[in-house]
């Protein structure tokens, strides 16, 4: 059981660091969220506002990464141009489109 759980650790580990060395967008997105996460302890009244903030710095990171495995999954398959293959990874892209206005709307919403 506990070796089950330490291979999962590893292989999310794995994961995060295949998108660090593939990914610029994520590479970014980690620094802003390294950056925005002590301004959200500062600049959130309460507790619950700091954790909305936060949480909305992670929803970014976590779509990143659902659309870079989308990204990868269909390079996987192969180098031709077919329109489901555009199709999946503009979704993808759409995904992490609307998780970055989540985060805008929400950082506007707590700020202002």
């Amino acid at each position: 059981m506990l070796a089950g759980r330490i291979s999962a650790l590893l292989y999310s580990m794995s994961g995060l660091v295949a998108a660090w060395k593939t990914s610029v967008a994520f590479r970014l997105e980690c620094l802003l969220s390294v950056i925005l996460t002590p301004v959200a302890l500062l600049v959130g009244d309460t507790n619950i506002e700091r954790a909305i903030l936060i949480a909305s710095l992670f929803f970014v990171l976590i779509t990143e990464l659902l659309n870079s495995a989308i990204e990868a999954t269909v390079d996987r398959i192969g180098p031709d141009i077919h329109p489901l293959s555009k199709q999946a990874k503009d979704m993808g892209s759409a995904a992490v489109f609307i998780a970055l206005l989540i985060f805008i709307v929400i950082w506007t919403l707590v700020l202002f």
